[in-house]
């Protein structure tokens, strides 16, 4: 389960609205003014599972939060459940042909590695920054922050660089590397397909752990509602 877990850790920089589906690194958008998102996806590597929903809501305007849970099981029959809660805000708002950024705090909590009353888990912070071009026919997303892993105490840095290419009017392109300053990086390339524009899309990645072995590999599938 290590490797989920430090997946699990890397996710709270945000696949979600944290970052649109099927991102890992975030985006400097948010969920409309007034209205809320649901993203839900299972990712499986060789030997475990893991499964996601994330809603995501912005009440204000320019406050967005996410709050969601994960389970994972592995081949021995071992189970843990994550949850996630998040909130973002801009700075400046992504346009096109143009750039944005933000700031995100989030926490990740593992009640069962983390007993007592309060449960206190990960906590990190990280900015966005997005930028388009060609008419948004492509857009970089790129990602700096910090966590910092209760159970060691250490504080660690980490970063996203991705990149969305329309393939079509309702086609993406995804390509995608992150990690932080402990591990080797992580790849993951893909598509995302809205079947309704502006409603409801889904979405498939490939990726694994640089030099990592083959339980590092994962195929992810994905979707997302936009009300």
């Amino acid at each position: 389960m290590k490797k989920i877990r430090l997946f699990v850790l890397l996710l709270g920089m945000h696949d979600a609205s944290m970052a649109a589906r099927p991102f890992v690194t975030d985006d400097a958008r948010l969920t409309n003014e007034g209205k809320c998102q649901l993203e839900s996806w299972t990712r499986r590597y060789n030997n475990s599972t893991e499964s996601w929903a994330l809603p995501a809501c912005n009440p204000f305007g320019n406050f967005e939060v996410s709050l969601g849970t994960g389970v994972a099981h592995d081949a021995q029959g071992v189970r843990t459940q994550d949850y996630i809660v998040q909130g973002k805000t801009l700075m400046r708002k992504l346009s096109t042909d143009d750039w944005g950024w933000g700031v995100a705090v989030g926490h990740i909590q593992h009640p069962a590695v983390n007993p007592g009353p309060n449960l206190f888990g990960n906590t990190y912070a990280y900015i966005p920054i997005s930028r388009s071009f060609k008419q948004d026919a492509i857009i970089m997303h790129m990602n700096v922050g910090v966590l910092k892993d209760r159970a060691t105490g250490n504080h660690k840095t980490t970063w996203g660089v991705g990149s969305e290419l329309k393939l079509s009017p309702r086609l993406l392109g995804i390509v995608e590397a992150f990690g932080d300053n402990s591990a080797s990086p992580f790849f993951q390339t893909g598509f995302r397909y809205a079947i309704r524009p502006d409603l409801f899309q889904v979405d498939m990645t490939v990726g694994k752990q640089q030099h990592g072995s083959g339980d590092s590999r994962w195929l992810s599938l994905g979707i997302r509602y936009t009300p």
